[in-house]
């Protein structure tokens, strides 16, 4: 249960691995009790902030999973039975729900800590993408995949020359900051380098994306030297069928000298992981 989608998995007694997926609205506790009550579970894992109004409302046991122990789990299963590879189990590692805001989990051998997160996730794509753009989540993410975040980010190359400065001209030196240079120019007219005033919507929600996905990544890189951990999985419903976003968190955690993964299905390693430890506890 997130704070805006609630995932659910499902699998058939003795395959495990014959997973299926749904995503329900959270805010509609009543059609997801009925969901959950038509599938008739034999077992049933719970996690997430809303999962204790909704074990109200089923009326039947079901265990309660810990969303940190939830989501290790459950990108444990899913690297280990998809495409990306699994992770040594001895191996430390992050996983980085970006829901709608972002936790950030070391998992190791001995367990799942929460070591970290941000107030930016699927809620600021959400919330600023509409307000910037008026479009939704789907059709942001389509904008910003044909978009370019130039048009409105200040890059290194537009505030120095070649050679100036030991860092790549295509670098962000400030998310949005064309729009900056614009409202502040002193005689009140357009700087050089100022978005046009009928920037492309495409732009701005490639811009949006750039800055969520570059200021997570640069978090996880943080937080990836401070556990010693080489590899970072992300999932969560922010970076489903966002391929802008993808692209971000991946070159820029590459670039931080660690290994980007994007499980299949990533946005649903809670569900699986409250479903994976609600079988070994039956």
């Amino acid at each position: 249960m997130g704070a805006t989608l609630a995932k659910v998995a499902r699998a058939p007694i003795g395959a495990p691995d014959a997973t299926s997926f749904d995503l329900l609205l959270s805010s509609d506790l009543d059609l997801i009790a009925q969901h959950v009550t038509s599938l008739s579970p034999a077992r049933l894992g719970l996690t997430g902030g809303g999962a204790t109004g909704l074990a109200a409302l089923l009326g039947r046991e079901a265990r309660h999973v810990s969303e940190f122990d939830a989501w290790a789990t459950g990108a444990r299963h899913l690297l280990a039975n998809g495409d990306v590879g699994p992770v040594a189990p001895d191996e430390g590692f992050l996983v980085v729900s970006l829901g709608t805001g972002t936790s950030v989990v070391h998992v190791s051998g001995s367990g799942a800590v929460r070591v970290g997160g941000t107030a930016l996730g699927g809620g600021t794509i959400v919330g600023l993408g509409a307000a910037l753009t008026g479009a939704g989540f789907p059709d942001l993410c389509r904008m910003a995949d044909v978009g370019s975040a130039g048009g409105v980010d200040l890059r290194v190359s537009d505030i120095y020359g070649r050679g100036e400065i030991p860092l790549a001209g295509d670098l962000t030196a400030a998310n949005f900051g064309k729009f900056a240079r614009h409202v502040s120019a002193p005689d009140g007219r357009a700087s050089a380098h100022a978005p046009d005033p009928a920037t492309r919507l495409e732009d701005l929600a490639a811009g949006v994306m750039q800055l969520v996905g570059e200021n997570v990544a640069l978090i996880c890189a943080g937080l990836a030297n401070a556990t010693r951990s080489r590899k970072v999985a992300y999932g969560g419903a922010s970076v489903r069928d966002n391929p802008r976003l993808v692209d971000v968190l991946r070159d820029v955690t590459a670039m931080c000298g660690l290994a980007p993964l994007f499980p299949a299905h990533g946005e649903f390693a809670g569900a699986v992981g409250a479903l994976a430890l609600a079988r070994e506890a039956a």
